[in-house]
């Protein structure tokens, strides 16, 4: 499948583009409040990436028109930055942030709660950080990408909840989309065998009902097929021969 194997040099890069995704997606969550407008995110990450000596790396990718992305409530990913569109309390959302800096690319996202949410919103906002978690937790040199999934899918089952399908992780260095397409559900045993030095991301999305998803007439937006709730988030991993480093922790 042609998956690069980073070096000693490469993984450093990757550091600091990890890092300065990171700080760049912390920028933002100190300033969210109801009120605030998606397109006001999309303002703070290109000003703040641009103050790192980045570049945010979604801006124009495949034709995408905003540096971020921001996925409110029943959205699941790729939702749009719009001027009218204003953050309310009760509402969760993701905002998925990509840098490129140096040559690489570091991805990372989070769900924020936007004052007192429901108890829905709060589970489901939990379960995909958990989900998240345990994903991150078995990758290691010498695994299946089945079974990073099966444990993602089991945290999300547990809590009630089930993951989306037809969008998954990827790898990502110097391109920041490219192979193994990483899926968030099992079975074990199958699948790409990670080795050290591969890099990808962990990003599963969990919805509060079923894991079918939509995506609406603009062509980016995907939403959960029965209008439930959906909650993401994401790092970027470094496979090591024991376990993986956490690019964007």
């Amino acid at each position: 499948m042609g998956i690069p194997l980073l070096g000693e040099q490469a993984i450093e890069r990757m550091r600091h583009a990890g890092r300065a995704a990171a700080a760049t997606l912390a920028h933002v969550a100190e300033r969210l409040a109801a009120g605030v407008s998606t397109a006001d995110i999309d303002a703070w990450v290109r000003e703040d990436t641009a103050r790192r000596g980045g570049h945010p790396s979604q801006l124009g990718f495949h034709g995408f028109p905003a540096a971020v992305c921001t996925s409110r409530n029943d959205v699941v990913c790729h939702g749009v930055p719009r001027a009218e569109e204003r953050l309310r309390p009760g509402d969760i959302v993701n905002v998925d942030v990509t840098t490129r800096l140096d040559g690489f690319h570091g991805d990372t996202s989070a769900t924020f709660c936007i004052g007192e949410v429901s108890a829905d919103a709060r589970h489901v906002v939990e379960v995909a950080r958990r989900c998240r978690d345990a994903g991150v937790a078995v990758v290691r040199h010498g695994v299946r990408l089945g079974d990073v999934g099966a444990a993602i899918e089991e945290v999300a089952r547990a809590g009630g909840c089930s993951v989306v399908r037809e969008y998954g992780g990827h790898g990502i260095g110097k391109a920041m989309h490219g192979p193994p397409l990483v899926m968030h559900v099992g079975p074990r045993g199958q699948g790409v065998k990670l080795r050290t030095g591969m890099a990808l991301t962990i990003e599963p999305m969990v919805n509060l009902g079923r894991p079918e998803v939509r995506l609406l007439a603009d062509g980016w937006t995907v939403v959960t097929a029965d209008g439930s709730l959906s909650a993401q988030f994401e790092h970027t991993v470094v496979v090591t021969r024991d376990g993986c480093e956490v690019m964007t922790g």
